[in-house]
């Protein structure tokens, strides 16, 4: 956030792995205070940079930055085990952890018995299940929006053990209407509990802070407050996603395994295979849409360098007719992806620092998206290391 005037805004576009974390860090340098407003540890931000790789889960990516605060904001969701090992591991590469962090006082808590309850409610659906990470995230956000949740305000309630206790024995009788589906294992949650309540102290040792009073003074000093400046949408030269749901353009042949491949399309938090598709245009412009983007951001362009011709979906095939817009329903029995075929590059660009060094072909597939979304792209990422990043346009105003 620029506190001379205004709140920029990154978001990813796709069905999540768009390559938040390494954009953050590359745009960090322009900001006051970097602060990350959602999501919970299931999220792998990796980072590379000087020839070493790291990965970051609940810290905001620009940790790494001296002159920058980053903030842990209220909509995130802060495992305490998972939290403590994160901090460990920044501590061991010497970065002043606690100079350069803030978390909300209304954050929340995953504890223990959310991880059982989303690993019980998961093994109930069958077949039916979502691909769950398992880390406890959405039993903790129905908690936070049946207001029964504990926020990290509470850890330094004199009254926390009692309020833990309360929300831990409602868990307990949830878990009994799962048992034909999953039991806990003996001792599995006192070992849980141990792990958690050294990782609560650890929490508590950090600077807690009311974020939204906070962003709110810095925006105050800056003599602008509270205008939202620039929307900042990021998505893949093509696309991804992990665990169920539809995903029209996916590609369940060896052109999806090869970008798999090249692309090292694995979650950095489960190892887990992502599925792989090409560019779905009615999706980003509902994404777009929805969110007022501005400006958009391209990862991963190094990728699809190995195609002879690149596809992107422009319209959807329904029942009712051709659509180039989202409907409700996504599911592939009832939209089929139809592509426009445009040349590939087939050029290696990892090493290219300039726009002026970028292929033709890339240089249209960039227009081509420019035209269908109505935003420009102003950034292009040609590989994973920070320097990887070119900077078409001047980025943010």
């Amino acid at each position: 956030m620029n506190v001379t005037n205004k709140v920029d805004i990154l978001l990813g576009l796709q069905w999540g792995d768009e390559g938040k974390g390494k954009l953050v860090d590359v745009l960090t340098p322009r900001y006051d205070i970097i602060a990350r407003f959602q999501g919970g540890p299931n999220a792998g931000h990796t980072l590379e940079f000087e020839g070493t790789k790291h990965v970051l889960h609940t810290i905001p990516s620009g940790i790494f930055h001296s002159t920058v605060t980053n903030l842990v904001g209220n909509g995130v969701v802060i495992d305490p085990v998972v939290f403590a090992k994160e901090i460990a591991a920044l501590r061991v590469k010497n970065v002043p952890v606690n100079d350069r962090l803030l978390i909300s006082r209304k954050a929340h808590i995953i504890v223990p018995t959310h991880r059982l309850l989303d690993r019980a409610s998961e093994a109930s659906k069958g077949e039916a299940k979502i691909g769950s990470t398992l880390k406890g995230i959405g039993p903790s956000y129905m908690d936070k929006t049946g207001r029964n949740g504990l926020r990290v305000g509470d850890l330094l309630d004199p009254k926390f053990p009692q309020l833990y206790e309360a929300l831990k024995q409602k868990h307990i009788h949830l878990l009994k209407g799962f048992e034909a589906f999953y039991i806990p294992v003996e001792g599995e949650l006192d070992a849980m509990e141990k792990e958690f309540l050294e990782g609560v102290e650890m929490l508590k040792s950090l600077t807690i802070v009311d974020s939204e009073h906070y962003v709110h003074r810095a925006l105050l000093e800056g003599k602008k407050p509270a205008r939202i400046g620039e929307v900042i949408g990021i998505f893949k030269a093509y696309c991804t996603r992990v665990g169920g749901g539809p995903f029209p353009t996916e590609l369940l042949d060896e052109t999806g395994e090869h970008m798999r491949q090249v692309g090292n399309e694995f979650g950095s938090t489960t190892g887990r295979a992502r599925r792989c598709g090409w560019l779905d245009l009615p999706q980003m412009k509902y994404a777009c849409m929805i969110n007022g983007v501005t400006q958009l951001i391209m990862m991963k362009a190094d990728v699809l360098s190995d195609f002879d011709t690149i596809r992107v979906c422009t319209h959807y095939q329904t029942a009712e007719g051709l659509i180039d817009y989202l409907p409700y329903d996504i599911d592939p029995s009832k939209v089929q992806p139809v592509y426009a075929d445009l040349p590939g590059w087939k050029m290696d660009l990892t090493g290219m620092r300039h726009d002026h060094e970028l292929p033709d072909a890339l240089t249209g597939y960039i227009a081509y998206i420019e035209e269908k979304l109505g935003v420009p792209i102003t950034v292009v990422s040609v590989g994973p290391d920070r320097t990887q990043t070119i900077v078409r346009e001047k980025a943010l105003a």
